[in-house]
């Protein structure tokens, strides 16, 4: 305005209209640069399915999906994306996760399993059973994040606007030197035409918002821009145990059996009983026998005792699964004693007796994940110097998985509050602290940590509601990378305001010496604007 209006005022109406004819052109360019910043975390919001087709008795009707609740039964078609969390129901499913994982390999899920909203279907069709009203769904949840993100504004942006206004005087005061020292009213025109700010304030924020869609691709939605900063900061990572490092669900590690029995008869007996039972474990013996190709009995007068074991009959023999004290209680000939030795009393088993005597004990643990190892030493490589390992279980297994990952200090039998204490240590000593967990005892940490991340996927919504962060994905090995794209994307951000404000500040003084005149400035402001804007939309790289 200040360029313009000093053009009109001096008789120089040329350089006037190539700053205005620049300056809509700069707008065109910002309008482009955040849209392709925001693209990824657009095609999110995008997604949001707006109807379903729902079973009303042998028919079909098409409804809003505000009106789907729990045990709603919906017949999900070839390429529609699935409006609400559910359970596949009847056939399986294959679902291309790709918006919310990043991950572009399809995903098959048998009958049973969970499936999550936002995903589209890519095989055939199958039913949808709803365990979520459509405004609690993951992919709602993932749609607010989203909105919320995309308003923020980063203190790096904010800090930009505050010197632009200091680089707008500083423009003010050179601009009446140059006519004052010179007497020619050019120069100072000269050096408002040239005068860009652009690096300050629109590089910065579209580096910033940038980075945000580029963790949104790979399956990482940082909430605020000023978490995008802090993540780019962090140097120590404390993560929970269970459902971060470990999958959250009990494994088979070994079997002890009878003399004359082999370890999978006992692990058939008890994954075939188990099969009238919904507790965990049963599910975890269900899965490990389907994992070592064992086909399973249907158990026959079944009598279960919730929380202690169950009963019936397997392929006519007279079965008992459940705890150890449970089954024992139960025999009518001999003990676990010889099976039970060597085994810590606070290991997780499951006993099994068959007619009345021990036939075999299945020692389970919550085991770790897959990518755990490589996601921490990805972590390391990202420049994350101390991992702490904090659980709220026994200290003897969290020491035991420590030492397996590596970590710098594994430490357990936490309760919230004590995590809270760790992480207060842990910032005094070291500085800016990234928070890693699942659970809703992890929520309290998660929102008093400078960087706190949730795992989405299977987490618990009040670890979401309370982290900056929010994995997608279920699995760690995304968040070394979105440290790596926190920390470029400062760099970038950083980079052009330095080199952008570094060239204006160079032809201003140019200006004001004479050495370029309006036209020529106004061309050049434009020159550096898009320069500083291009270099910021690297951080989608």
């Amino acid at each position: 305005a200040l360029s313009m209006s000093a053009a009109l005022g001096f008789g120089e109406p040329l350089a006037g209209n190539v700053v205005a004819l620049m300056y809509a052109g700069g707008q065109l360019l910002e309008t482009f640069a955040a849209g392709r910043a925001r693209r990824e975390m657009t095609a999110l919001l995008g997604r949001v399915a707006h109807t379903a087709m729902r079973y009303a008795g042998p028919s079909l009707e098409e409804v809003p999906i505000a009106a789907l609740v729990p045990g709603d039964r919906l017949l999900i078609r070839h390429g529609e994306v699935l409006p609400v969390d559910g359970t596949v129901s009847g056939s399986p499913a294959a679902l291309d996760m790709s918006a919310l994982t990043g991950e572009s390999v399809p995903v098959h899920l048998p009958t049973g399993a969970a499936a999550l909203s936002g995903a589209t279907l890519i095989g055939p069709p199958f039913d949808l059973l709803v365990s979520h009203r459509a405004a609690e769904s993951t992919y709602a949840g993932i749609v607010r994040l989203v909105e919320a993100a995309q308003t923020s504004r980063a203190p790096m942006t904010r800090l930009a606007d505050r010197y632009a206004m200091g680089f707008l005087l500083l423009t003010l005061a050179l601009a009446a030197a140059a006519w004052a020292l010179s007497g020619d009213p050019l120069r100072a025109l000269a050096v408002l035409v040239v005068a860009t700010p652009c690096p300050l304030i629109l590089a910065v924020p579209v580096a910033i918002i940038s980075g945000m869609s580029r963790t949104a691709r790979i399956g990482v939605l940082v909430k605020h821009g000023g978490m995008l900063e802090a993540l780019a900061d962090v140097r120590t990572a404390v993560l929970d145990k269970t459902g971060t490092l470990t999958g959250g669900q009990p494994g088979v590690t070994f079997i002890r059996h009878a003399p004359g029995v082999a370890g999978n008869d006992v692990l058939h007996r008890a994954a075939s009983l188990d099969q009238a039972s919904g507790h965990v474990v049963a599910a975890a013996l269900i899965r490990a026998a389907a994992d070592r190709g064992l086909t399973l009995t249907r158990p026959e007068g079944t009598t279960e005792a919730p929380g202690e074991g169950l009963s019936g009959q397997i392929d006519g023999h007279h079965t008992i699964v459940g705890g150890l004290d449970y089954v024992a209680a139960r025999l009518d000939h001999g003990s676990f004693a010889e099976l039970a030795s060597g085994i810590p009393p606070d290991a997780m088993t499951v006993a099994v007796a068959v007619d009345g005597r021990p036939f075999g004990i299945i020692v389970l643990q919550d085991l770790l994940r897959a990518d755990a190892q490589a996601a921490l030493a990805a972590l390391r490589a990202a420049g994350i110097a101390r991992i702490v390992l904090a659980s709220g279980d026994r200290q003897r297994i969290a020491a035991a998985i420590g030492a397996e990952l590596g970590v710098d200090a594994a430490i357990g039998d936490l309760k919230p509050a004590d995590k809270l204490a760790l992480l207060q240590r842990e910032k005094t000593a070291r500085g800016k602290v990234m928070m890693v967990g699942d659970g809703v005892n992890d929520a309290p940490a998660l929102a008093a940590a400078d960087v706190g991340v949730a795992m989405g996927a299977r987490g618990a919504a009040a670890s979401s509601e309370a982290a900056g962060v929010v994995l997608l994905v279920d699995a760690i090995a995304p968040l070394a990378r979105a440290v790596t794209i926190a920390r470029r994307t400062r760099t970038i951000a950083l980079q052009s305001v330095v080199v952008g404000l570094g060239l204006s500040l160079a032809a201003m003084l140019a200006a004001a010496l004479g050495y370029l005149p309006p036209v020529q400035g106004a061309l050049l402001q434009e020159a550096i604007d898009v320069a500083v804007i291009l270099n910021a939309l690297r951080a989608l790289r």
